[in-house]
Formats: structure tokens, sequence, C-alpha cells
């Protein structure tokens, strides 16, 4: 039971050493997340500004590297132009964007307030 929970983390973390190592997008998420929690300390929010923060982040990241995984899977299926399989990846990219334009959307309404705290 132990090892198998072992091996799950083992995979999963694979999962993101492949993700940094390969998707040049995920490694522009990681370091804006990184940018954004550092901004995060510097303003001291709150608790529950860190929490959709981190959930808003977690999201993010997940989604595209679902979308890689997604885009991998068809690659896999057919190496042939198919006009459903450029769908399947469009849709998982749109995800990812769509979520990625709300994340911006939280990051200003999350730092508003403490930014101009800060600067006046």
């Amino acid at each position: 039971m132990i090892r198998q929970v072992a091996d799950s983390f083992k995979c999963a973390i694979e999962g993101v050493k492949e993700g940094w190592n390969k998707e040049r997008n995920f490694r522009i998420h990681c370091v804006f997340a990184v940018a954004t929690i550092f901004l995060a300390f510097i303003l001291q929010i709150s608790i529950v500004k860190w929490v959709l923060l981190l959930i808003t982040i977690g999201i993010v990241m997940s989604l595209e590297l679902l979308n890689s995984g997604l885009e991998r899977a068809v690659d896999l299926v057919t190496n042939d132009y198919h006009p459903i399989a450029k769908q399947a990846k469009d849709f998982a990219a749109a995800s990812v964007f769509i979520f990625s334009l709300i994340a911006v959307i939280i990051g200003i309404l999350l730092f508003a307030e403490p930014i101009i705290k800060f600067v006046s």
C-alpha cells in the first residue's frame, strides 16, 4: 500500500519534471507563479487571499499539464493532420487560455488594494 502511494507520487513528480523540461508554457506559468507568490509575501496578503491565490495558481498549472498530456495522447493516436484531432488540441489549449485570463482578473482583484496601500 505505502509502495503504491510512493509510486504514485514518483509518477506525479516525474510529470512535473517533464512539464518543466519540455513545455515552454508550463515554465512560463511557473515563473509567473513564483513572482506572484513573492509579491504576495511582500504585500502580506490575508490568509483568504492566499487560499484563493494558491487555488488559482494550482488550477492554471494543472490545466497546462493536462493540455500537454492531451496533446501527447492525440499525437500518439495519429501523426496525420485530422480536423478532430486539431479541435481536441484547440479545446484543451482554450481551457488553459480562458482560465489564465480569469487568473489575471483574480490577481488584479487580490492585489489591487494591497498594492495601493503599499504605494501610498
